[in-house]
């Protein structure tokens, strides 16, 4: 079985932005949970710093990830954020080496 795969994405609003680019990544929770290859789909805005934002994301393998990607909300999401963000998105993808809970 391959091993699950850990995504940490960032974003940080444009000023005025931050509802905006809250409500859109909201949007995304509900559905990417649903997915069948998702173990974890977490939001968090950062401490001291509400215009950033961060995913914390977990996938059962590669293949759960792409068709995360290919999905209708993925695709939506992607093109309606970039336009809120002050900079590109932060994506880090991890693979586990030493993880309790996978």
């Amino acid at each position: 079985m391959e091993p699950a795969i850990t995504v940490i994405a960032r974003f940080t609003a444009r000023a005025g932005q931050e509802a905006a680019v809250e409500q859109v990544l909201r949007g995304m929770v509900g559905p990417t949970r649903n997915e069948p290859g998702c173990a974890c789909y977490d939001l968090y805005r950062v401490k001291d710093a509400p215009a950033q934002f961060v995913l914390f994301e977990i996938y059962q393998g590669s293949a759960a990830l792409e068709a995360h990607r290919a999905t209708e909300h993925y695709k939506s999401y992607r093109a309606r954020i970039a336009d809120l963000l002050s900079e590109p998105i932060g994506v880090t993808v991890l693979n586990g080496l030493d993880v309790a809970a996978a």
